[in-house]
């Protein structure tokens, strides 16, 4: 099954809307796209059969209270793939390359320079929109580029939670795109930063914690860390 930009059909609002919002339950789905319940259970009945969405047991913590908790419905591999990427076998296959000629040291300079985007986005967005915090810009910087990001509170802070990866498939293999890509956060937010889950390691989406107070900048004799 293929989603085009074309395509209006309900069955791809329903995906679409799980892409851009993560996994959810039917009855929020119904909400989010004015729909019956039972409009999106038949749509979605047939995106599993399709392989493009699996149901999947919520979350401990989301599961609270009487009665059974509601399944949740995540996109498959398949199903992110049926969308539009900004990178396709080619970008694999000049990375392949790039390792081979150049070895580890040219992909992560490579994977540095991609990642110099979100600080240069970063910037014209803090520019343009002087009323966003420093997460909250970060979120519209990622989600300009395709990532449909955005920021929700944790006990420690926040979470940057990135709904898409235009380049899963490709950070798959060269995870060094999403080490570099997790720098690149440390740096505008100008503090230590934790990914917890990533889409190309086949997590629904891609998080990261970002602690509340700032880091304390390191003296010239220390090194700065960025757990990826």
């Amino acid at each position: 099954m293929e989603f085009g930009q074309g395509d209006s059909s309900t069955r791809q609002r329903v995906a679409r809307s799980i892409l851009d919002h993560g996994p959810s339950t039917a009855a929020a789905l119904a909400e989010r796209l004015d729909l019956t319940p039972a409009a999106v259970r038949r749509h979605l009945d047939q995106l599993v059969d399709d392989g493009a969405v699996e149901a999947r047991d919520p979350r401990p913590a989301a599961s609270r209270g009487r009665g059974r908790p509601a399944k949740v419905f995540a996109l498959t591999q398949a199903g992110r793939d049926s969308f539009e990427k900004a990178y396709d076998d080619l970008a694999v296959a000049a990375l392949r390359f790039l390792a081979e000629t150049g070895g580890e040291d040219a992909v992560r300079a490579f994977a540095r320079q991609r990642a110099t985007v979100v600080e240069e986005r970063f910037t014209e967005v803090r520019r343009d929109h002087p009323d966003l915090g420093p997460a909250q810009a970060l979120a519209a910087a990622l989600s300009e580029e395709g990532y449909a990001a955005s920021v929700r509170t944790s006990p420690v802070g926040a979470q940057l939670c990135q709904q898409h990866c235009p380049v899963s498939h490709v950070a798959h293999e060269f995870p060094q795109l999403c080490e570099e890509e997790t720098a690149a956060i440390s740096r505008v937010l100008g503090r230590h930063v934790q990914r917890l889950a990533t889409i190309a390691h086949g997590d629904g989406v891609c998080t990261t914690c970002i602690p509340d107070v700032p880091d304390v900048a390191p003296t010239p004799n220390q090194k700065e860390t960025v757990t990826s």
